[in-house]
């Protein structure tokens, strides 16, 4: 998206619909579950083009798999090249640029996925995400990488898109079982936070509005929260940066962190995702680091719960509890910038759309599909719906979604530099870290004692 700016202020022009990536997440998304739809009354499925890798011990039945399956994967291939390239040309992004690029992410990703499915990929920790971004961060920092492979690297579109289709794997009665509870976790934790980051920052001198947007960054959803505080408080031009860089950091330390904390502390899949989801800061990370924790569940000696529980407590707390926040804070510190601090050439003036205008609309698709799908499901008995619903509608599209999942970690990874972080300063690194370590902690206190009971049933 381009930026243009205003003295100090930085402004984003406005977009239409089509040129907007949360439009074309649930486009894409949406669309899927109605092909699914519409094929689950004959009795077929996405399945054969949602291809996922098998479990495999020797190179020998890897590459038998390979040989074997290469059509479907092939298939898969056309299938997010058209989907994605059709929301490319229309966000006004080079397509043959875009589609090179997105052959190297989809063919890296490919060996990834299969590197994950090696049946002792646990015992080394070697799941998907984190290989995804470990690679990623390797080239990146190691690699000099062609400018022209940025365009493919679209780490908000696929991780926007892969929420739309976790709607269709979350039950919406969950939503509305869950939703009270994962809201008032993470009304207590972005307060906390962002009053922790706001604080510290004044004490070491910080200009407010930088230590506004690094606040919200690490008390809502990081990357679009610093972008979107950053226009609302009329931030300079350079705040956004250095508070992403920070957010970046941080989420990729808590990726690797958090799983492991919570398998040495042997918690049950529903907390430990309800924990990641309010102290993770950002949902590609904490999606990461939930899915790798819950596919300890089974494997792992002392880990009760599902593998579902973990993605679903996340997915309740950062997506339903804490990015719902975004609009609030961008009206609140809007009003506060133009009222109680010294004037800026801002040209927007506060009011109730801004609510909207900074909501995660892809959210809206998210709650669009798990409706969906709910109200499908309600119309099949159990058997029925384990027999048929499942394997027919539920399980290729959580196929697609983990797919633009890896697509969205190995992007991250290969566009992080390391360098990025040494050029934020001292003093926003302290105020933000703070900021970690309530947040770390509260929601630590939150999940395992305060809301235990309630996510330790997720998935029960």
């Amino acid at each position: 998206m381009s930026e243009s700016t205003l003295g100090h202020v930085t402004t984003r022009p406005r977009l239409s619909l089509l040129q907007q990536e949360d439009t074309w997440a649930i486009i894409i998304g949406l669309g899927l579950l109605a092909i699914a739809l519409i094929l689950l009354p004959w009795g077929a499925s996405l399945k054969w083009i949602a291809v996922t890798p098998a479990k495999w011990h020797t190179l020998g039945q890897l590459m038998a798999q390979l040989q074997q399956q290469w059509p479907r994967y092939a298939a898969l291939f056309a299938l997010w090249a058209g989907l994605l390239g059709l929301a490319i040309k229309s966000l006004r992004i080079p397509l043959p640029q875009f589609l090179g690029a997105f052959s190297f992410l989809y063919v890296l990703s490919t060996l990834i996925f299969f590197m994950g499915e090696w049946d002792q990929a646990h015992t080394y920790n070697l799941e998907p995400p984190l290989v995804a971004l470990a690679l990623g961060l390797l080239l990146s920092n190691t690699v000099p990488l062609p400018s022209w492979l940025q365009t493919g690297l679209r780490v908000e579109f696929y991780i926007k898109t892969g929420i739309v289709l976790l709607g269709a794997t979350l039950p919406f009665t969950l939503i509305l079982w869950a939703g009270p509870v994962a809201i008032a976790q993470a009304t207590l934790v972005s307060l906390a936070t962002f009053s922790t980051i706001f604080w510290v920052g004044k004490r070491l001198g910080l200009d407010r509005r930088l230590a506004a947007t690094l606040g919200v960054g690490g008390a809502v959803c990081g990357v679009s929260a610093s972008i979107a505080i950053a226009g609302a408080v009329g931030a300079r031009k350079e705040h956004a940066p250095i508070s992403i860089s920070l957010v970046v950091f941080w989420a990729i330390i808590m990726i690797f962190a958090l799983p492991l904390v919570s398998r040495w502390l042997a918690l049950p899949t529903g907390v430990a995702g309800a924990w990641i989801g309010t102290s993770e800061f950002a949902d590609a990370a904490g999606l990461a680091a939930a899915q790798t924790y819950g596919s300890y569940a089974g494997t792992v000696p002392g880990i009760a719960g599902t593998p579902e529980a973990a993605i679903q407590a996340f997915t309740l707390m950062k997506v339903i509890g804490r990015d719902v926040w975004i609009g609030i804070w961008a009206l609140i510190l809007s009003i506060v910038a133009t009222t109680r601090w010294e004037a800026t050439p801002m040209q927007r003036k506060a009011g109730i759309g801004e609510i909207w205008r900074r909501f995660p609309k892809f959210v809206l698709g998210f709650l669009l599909a798990s409706l969906i799908v709910t109200a499908v499901a309600s119309q099949y008995d159990f058997a029925a719906y384990k027999s048929t619903v499942e394997p027919l509608l539920v399980a290729p599209l959580k196929n697609l979604r983990t797919w633009a999942f890896i697509f969205c970690f190995f992007s991250i990874g290969l566009t992080t530099r390391f360098g990025d972080f040494v050029r934020t300063g001292a003093a926003p690194f302290y105020a933000f870290t703070a900021g970690v370590a309530v947040n770390v902690l509260l929601g630590y206190i939150l999940s395992t004692r305060v809301f235990a009971g309630f996510w330790t049933q997720l998935g029960q």
